[in-house]
């Protein structure tokens, strides 16, 4: 077999400038970036998003739209099915349903993002705290924890329900007494796994403060894990307000909130179906949008996926 000689006019010189050899062929991408295209790939996010924006004009623009408000009774239209008049029906005291289901969404979204933004502050505050120090410091601040977290939910809402004027308020700091808790947790978690960072020991030998390092350093390097789980407990929130509010303990009348109409509408259920037909699809919706966009977080914040 005869061998292949090369000559050489085979080769053809590459001229290149020292810049040009060192240019990145690519596009620098930052952790944001690629974890929001990764994102818009995945569709049921993207749905959840679309969901979400939806109600929330809508909790604001649909009262005026039906030209109806939520809290006028008229007794010679109690218990309408949906009709051109109201699309909803009306409830057993005439109010339009369209109305309330719309009024009902800004509350149960409110309950659900205050009680949420509470749990963060709070639970980012005390896991960071408790992952940094460590020692007796972790110790007995977990120990609150589990304490606090051991106490029945249930008990704790209607002690704060007889001893507080009920309302909306009471409502959202009974649910974020121990709300915070499973936050505080993966925040320390997160905060442990990275304080022996050598980023954190260069901080701390250049005199950077335990606050300046917690505050640049640690926290917003754990922002992934905290959005995702910010993003589960907003549902999680807005069902525990239906489940208090379907047991008497919501917010009082004449406001009214997705729990109270499902509430109001159980014992008319066999003759007017279509009463908690409305709040019980759009808590199930609602639920199902954050569950769906925090698993999308969940993936394209994860750095193995990158």
């Amino acid at each position: 077999m005869s061998q292949l000689k090369l000559q050489e006019k085979d080769f053809k010189p590459i001229h290149y400038s020292e810049a040009e050899a060192e240019k990145i062929a690519g596009e620098s991408t930052s952790y944001w970036k690629d974890a929001w295209r990764r994102f818009k790939k995945n569709k049921l996010a993207l749905f959840g998003v679309v969901m979400i924006a939806f109600l929330a004009v809508m909790s604001f623009i649909g009262g005026p739209i039906s030209g109806e408000n939520y809290y006028t009774n008229d007794l010679m239209k109690a218990n309408q099915s949906p009709s051109a008049e109201h699309w909803f029906g009306t409830d057993n005291l005439g109010r339009d349903l369209f109305a309330r289901t719309w009024y009902g969404a800004k509350i149960s979204l409110f309950i659900g993002l205050a009680a949420a933004f509470i749990d963060l502050i709070i639970g980012v505050i005390w896991g960071s705290v408790s992952g940094f120090f460590g020692g007796k410091v972790d110790e007995y601040m977990m120990r609150i924890a589990d304490i606090l977290y051991g106490v029945p939910y249930l008990l704790v809402v209607i002690l704060l329900m007889v001893v507080m004027p009920q309302g909306l308020w009471t409502l959202i700091l009974a649910m974020t007494i121990t709300g915070w808790i499973n936050m505080a947790r993966i925040v320390r978690g997160q905060v442990m796994q990275l304080r022996s960072e050598e980023y954190v020991m260069a901080a701390q030998s250049l005199g950077a403060s335990n606050l300046r390092i917690m505050g640049r350093h640690l926290v917003p390097n754990t922002f992934g894990p905290i959005l995702v789980t910010l993003t589960l407990t907003i549902p999680s929130a807005i069902f525990t307000e239906a489940f208090l509010s379907y047991l008497g303990l919501g917010v009082p009348a004449p406001l009214a909130s997705w729990g109270t109409m499902s509430s109001d509408a159980l014992p008319a259920l066999q003759y007017y179906p279509f009463q908690l037909f409305f709040p019980a699809f759009f808590i199930c919706l609602t639920m199902l949008a954050f569950n769906v966009i925090g698993d999308g977080m969940r993936d394209a914040l994860d750095p193995k996926e990158r």
